[in-house]
């Protein structure tokens, strides 16, 4: 207890000094939780290879409480894995010590600071550890301010449905937020009710109390279910001038008085170290190509993208190990329980609850798994600060959001997803792609697998005649234009329910004498740039026609790319305007003029 006493100092001593050398930080969000990780890290609860931080037998460590990663950074500090100099860049522009922790940090499972996600993240690595029958545990350091977030709870219930026995929840109620008191202040048998009401196992202790923490600990290795370690704390702990003071959130000690706080720890010996207790060695599984599956639709057979979605993830999910199917309760409507048949350990019912389903798909995504996440398109905005931060975690993560439109029809405008391809377009290298039928569905789910970053993929409720042969090829980044000549006067781009709208717009112009290419945008990000060009070079005007809001959809993307290369030809854009109602798809698509009856129109007031 002596060594980890000292430990907890060296480390309070390190947070102090990174921060005030930095200007900036969260020590006192720190301090408090110091005790209680010291503990874990350096008393054979915690174990790990550090110098492989992918070995699959490692335990695992999330700060959801981000904001402290000045702990985080020191505790590898105190294991010899960062040098007290590498401290001192913290926040600095070339540092991989950030102000919240990401991946540029080697031991960062996901990147965190938007409070109320760790839980979620930690749910989806013990998921990962049951399917794989491993025995690393995860534990997620939360702070008692995001307790105030549903997405904990979604956690905390989806943790209790799926028996995660080695999740181990820590939660610092230092008592104080950013910019008072937190809800419960220092009422820890508020939280310890709300854990054991979802059905965890509990312990309310002393956070710095080392008896205290190291029993809990131990009790949390034993139990059946997952398990809450509930720490009184306070903040600022062991300086007095900051200890459980307000407004010092976010707040460096001053160069002026760091002396004086360094002085309050007590004799420090710097060159102290700890061990974390290590595990059984072993190499990170190779990754395994994708292996094909074959489409199986014949031109002309009427299927909706959506089924056509369900059919090639079982095939996948079938053939390949590391795929894994989340479901926000819609599978019947998603087909994703198709997958239910083909491999149903690897089918995850998430219920209503699309924050945290996203989250999981995190934890799968840290640990090498391939997760396909599927729900209606107009409920992923909801957990879209779920999705913006799986783009700072690395993660690899297949989206697919069906509903799309006003051609859903009668169940109105709240299951419309009408901003969804905005959404997602605004994600950093992500992948948006929107197939129009049965085939380019098959392929396109088959190369979002293959895709190694965040995919999206919008599927239609509506049927569709299957406009590719199974020997067809797709790409990410390309195009199909089924309708061309060299007297094409209009390009019109559609995709989704649109494009069919264009074939029949095509046919219709065709007997008048009127010529107009057609293109298939199946890849709305990245673009077919080449194919815009030629198309902007080749015809007179192009017309893009989309089931989705104008603001971030095809025609913006579109307007976008052609102005980098220097637009050519005048682009107009028809999308969903007016205000959407429950009715027939089709008259729907009238009322939204995105229908055949609109594009005929469109182009003879253009030529």
């Amino acid at each position: 207890m002596q060594n980890l006493e000292n430990l907890a100092k060296l480390i309070r001593y390190y947070i102090l000094k990174s921060t005030t050398a930095a200007g900036s930080g969260h020590p006192t969000s720190s301090m408090s939780a110091t005790d209680i990780m010291t503990v874990l890290f350096f008393n054979n609860h915690f174990k790990a290879e550090l110098d492989n931080p992918q070995n699959p037998n490692n335990d695992r460590l999330i700060f959801s409480k981000g904001h402290a990663s000045p702990l985080f950074y020191a505790l590898y500090a105190a294991a010899n894995h960062v040098t007290e100099e590498e401290l001192m860049t913290l926040r600095q522009f070339d540092s991989r010590l950030e102000g919240h922790p990401t991946m540029r940090f080697p031991y960062t499972e996901a990147a965190t600071g938007s409070l109320g996600q760790g839980l979620s993240v930690g749910a989806g690595e013990a998921m990962n550890a049951k399917l794989e029958k491993l025995e690393y545990r995860t534990y997620v350091l939360l702070g008692d301010s995001e307790m105030a977030e549903g997405s904990v709870w979604e956690a905390a219930q989806i943790a209790d449905h799926y028996t995660l026995n080695n999740l181990v929840a820590i939660v610092d109620v230092n008592r104080l937020g950013q910019r008072g008191e937190t809800m419960y202040g220092h009422h820890t048998e508020v939280y310890e009710k709300r854990f054991q009401a979802f059905g965890w196992d509990t312990v309310v202790i002393d956070g710095h109390n080392l008896d205290e923490i190291e029993s809990a600990f131990k009790k949390s290795q034993v139990t059946e279910k997952p398990f809450a370690i509930i720490a009184k704390t306070l903040k600022g702990k062991g300086v007095s001038f900051i200890e459980d003071k307000d407004a010092w959130h976010g707040k460096p000690v001053p160069k002026e008085d760091l002396d004086k706080a360094l002085s309050e720890l007590g004799e420090v010996d710097t060159t102290l170290r700890g061990e974390v207790a290590d595990v059984q060695k072993s190499e990170v599984p190779i990754q395994v190509e994708i292996k094909s599956t074959e489409s199986k639709y014949s031109l002309g057979t009427i299927v909706a993208t959506r089924k056509a979605y369900g059919e090639a993830i079982a095939e996948l999910a079938k053939d390949n190990q590391r795929i894994v199917v989340l479901d926000a309760e819609t599978s019947n409507s998603t087909y994703a329980e198709f997958v239910k048949k083909t491999a149903p350990e690897r089918f995850f019912e998430m219920f209503i609850a699309e924050q945290n389903m996203v989250g999981v798909a995190q934890g799968f995504s840290a640990r090498g798994k391939i997760p396909f996440v599927s729900t209606f398109a107009a409920f992923f905005a909801r957990a879209f600060d779920q999705i913006r931060m799986a783009q700072y975690s690395d993660g690899n993560i297949k989206f697919v959001g069906s509903h799309v439109g006003v051609s859903i029809g009668e169940d109105g405008s709240s299951q419309m997803g009408l901003e969804d391809i905005a959404l997602f377009r605004t994600l950093h290298d992500s992948v948006v792609l929107y197939p129009s039928e049965g085939t380019s569905t098959h392929k396109l789910v088959e190369l979002a697998a293959r895709h190694k970053g965040n995919v999206y993929i919008r599927t239609t409720r509506k049927e569709a005649p299957v406009l590719y042969s199974p020997e067809e090829e797709f790409k990410i980044g390309g195009s199909k234009t089924l309708k061309s000549s060299d007297a094409d006067v209009v390009t019109v781009i559609g995709a989704g329910v649109t494009l069919h709208e264009a074939l029949l717009a095509y046919e219709e112009l065709q007997k008048e004498g009127i010529n107009i290419r057609v293109v298939d945008l199946y890849s709305v990000k990245p673009l077919d740039v080449e194919m815009l060009k030629k198309a902007a070079k080749e015809t007179k005007a192009i017309i893009t026609v989309e089931d989705h809001h104008h603001e971030g959809g095809i025609g913006e993307t579109v307007l976008h790319e052609l102005s980098v290369v220097g637009n050519l030809v005048p682009v107009h854009v028809m999308a969903v305007a007016k205000m959407p109602r429950s009715g027939k798809p089709q008259e729907l698509l009238e009322y939204e003029e995105i229908s055949a009856t609109a594009i005929i129109s469109k182009v003879k007031s253009l030529i």
